[in-house]
């Protein structure tokens, strides 16, 4: 776990990246994180990112704006998205901002 209290982990396996998120994910958090991953995205031009939420204990709103500008992003570069692993919590808030709703957005469990 970093300082900021949010640990990114990115791995690229063929035409995936992967970033597995574990900490809190917050408006200190969420620039570095977000910086982080498109770089990467950039880097490697993946068909798929997946956003692993398994370890993420807290997202207010800056989390949700993390999300939303990948799946942009994602959707500009021709990749598509995935959500993997989020939690009750995680999924709760999800609801309430509409973003399970969203269909260029995969959620697995």
């Amino acid at each position: 776990m970093n300082k900021e209290g949010l640990e990114v982990i990115l791995t690229a396996e063929g035409e995936e990246l992967t970033a597995k998120l574990s900490g809190e994910v917050d408006h200190h958090t969420a620039a570095p994180a977000r910086e982080r991953i498109d770089t990467a995205l950039f880097k490697h031009r993946p068909r798929r990112l997946t956003i692993d939420l398994g370890g993420v204990d807290f997202m207010d709103s800056s989390g949700l704006g993390l999300i939303l500008g990948r799946a942009t992003l994602c959707e500009e570069m021709g990749a598509t998205l995935r959500l993997k692993s989020p939690g009750a919590r995680v999924k709760k808030i999800f609801a309430v901002a509409g973003l399970d709703r969203l269909s260029h957005i995969e959620t697995e469990e």
